[in-house]
């Protein structure tokens, strides 16, 4: 699609304050693709004015009618799936099969699930001699990444217009395309004048100045924990709420009943997935000391045939960052049996898909995020021990176990320390809640978990 030269604000394409723009490069070639504005704080405070102008009038709006153009925006994004697959292509560098199954259908998928809670949650019950209402919380800002740029919009507009908030978005500004084309869709769905605001810009410019508004009721964010440390204290200064879905550093435990190889390609494709760029990754493979030499090799046969088949991380950087942490990885004495930190192609901001084996759980590569296609085995001795290993991080977003009989796998999951575990090789599931412990965040997203975040209690006593 062709940039908007505007912001997206009550309704209609506006010029932006300033003239200051920010290119889209294509992280396959390094080419600048398009420029997008650079707002300012005077562009956030127009969209959060005209947000909070929306405000009375949608929460007044029954919850009936807020699930049909929860609905017709899902229904746009179908018709439109093959553009946004493009979209994200172009800006993301995800090959476009990925883009059309994930970051094209995936949202489609969420968006759905909150058209239907819309129209079944129950905004107020009896309790007693009481009765609770359920009231949107109010304006919402919402601060999204680049690694799944339609995914993390909708998984916080969809939930925020559910319960009946209005919305001011402020999109990673390596993504900028996708969310003007969600704008388009918002528009397009006869969502009403103000609902949904969006202003493009930098973190520490637009997105600061959406984080202080005093305007904003709830700041939902999506991102690295120091930024999340620091929205967090912005908030706490204004006793506001938050919303944070950060950092991981999920651990894949295998315990010795499960099928090895099955659980090791599972495993291994995880992390190469979207190049790595996925906060719940299970950059992490815990393996029992007796099958470990096994894992590694099966390891590094699978990570050799995504040499080819994945795409860029999102930009020079990242790219640094992700090169910096294998250099480290070797330093500290892991060993490289898959990929390293060579560019793997003139052009592009490619890292190859890299395995360490011998890793402890001390090093930097096992306690830190890498966000790219790194994958580090550890060996385990017993169960307690992969307890340990696996809650040894300050993270807690995500993991997995396989075994040979579920409730095995079950009654481990239920050790550790993570938000979400997929029991072997458990499917996604958009209704389920996702989020962290420690400091993977704060809050839910997805499903009725997703929804109640934007919902504030009031209750009557009789």
């Amino acid at each position: 699609m062709k940039a908007h030269d505007g912001m997206y604000i009550d309704g209609a394409w506006r010029p932006a304050a300033s003239g200051e723009t920010i290119d889209v490069v294509n992280p396959v070639d390094e080419q600048v693709i398009d420029r997008v504005p650079a707002g300012t704080a005077a562009d956030i405070d127009t969209a959060v004015r005209a947000a909070r102008a929306a405000l009375p009038g949608w929460a007044a709006t029954p919850p009936a009618e807020r699930a049909a153009r929860l609905g017709a925006l899902r229904d746009v994004l179908v018709a439109r799936k093959d553009e946004i697959a493009e979209t994200v292509t172009a800006e993301l560098g995800s090959p476009l099969a990925f883009s059309q199954a994930v970051h094209a259908s995936v949202p489609i998928a969420v968006a759905g699930s909150y058209a239907e809670l819309a129209a079944t949650h129950a905004f107020e019950e009896k309790v007693g001699n009481s009765t609770v209402h359920q009231e949107p919380i109010g304006v919402v800002g919402a601060i999204t990444p680049w690694n799944y740029p339609l995914h993390q919009i909708v998984a916080k507009v969809a939930p925020a217009l559910a319960a009946g908030c209005t919305v001011v978005l402020k999109p990673a500004e390596d993504t900028p395309l996708t969310a003007q084309l969600f704008a388009e869709a918002v528009d397009e769905a006869g969502i009403p004048a103000g609902v949904f605001n969006l202003v493009t810009g930098l973190g520490p410019i637009a997105g600061q100045a959406l984080a202080e508004h005093p305007g904003v009721d709830l700041v939902s964010f999506t991102g690295s924990t120091a930024v999340g440390r620091r929205i967090g204290a912005t908030a706490g200064a204004a006793i506001k709420k938050v919303a944070l879905e950060l950092g991981g550093k999920s651990a894949n435990v295998i315990l010795p009943s499960a099928d090895l190889a099955r659980a090791v390609n599972v495993g291994v494709a995880n992390v190469m997935s979207n190049s790595g760029q996925t906060c719940s990754a299970w950059t992490r493979m815990l393996v029992h000391r007796d099958q470990y030499d096994e894992a590694v090799q099966l390891a590094a046969t699978a990570a050799a045939k995504y040499g080819d088949r994945i795409g860029p991380v999102v930009n020079a950087k990242q790219r640094a960052r992700v090169r910096s942490y294998i250099e480290k990885g070797v330093a500290e004495g892991a060993r490289l049996v898959a990929g390293g930190p060579e560019h793997p192609s003139p052009q592009g901001y490619f890292i190859a898909p890299t395995v360490f084996a011998d890793v402890t759980p001390d090093m930097t590569i096992a306690q830190e995020e890498i966000f790219g296609p790194v994958l580090s085995v550890l060996r385990y001795d017993d169960e307690d021990d992969a307890v340990r290993i696996a809650n040894g991080t300050v993270y807690g977003l995500a993991g997995a176990v396989w075994a040979g009989e579920e409730a095995e796998a079950v009654a481990f999951a239920r050790r550790l320390e993570t938000g979400q575990v997929d029991i072997n090789g458990g499917r996604f599931n958009p209704r389920a809640p996702f989020g962290g412990y420690k400091q993977s965040g704060v809050g839910r997203e997805l499903g009725a978990h997703g929804l109640s975040e934007y919902l504030q209690t009031k209750s009557l006593q009789f």
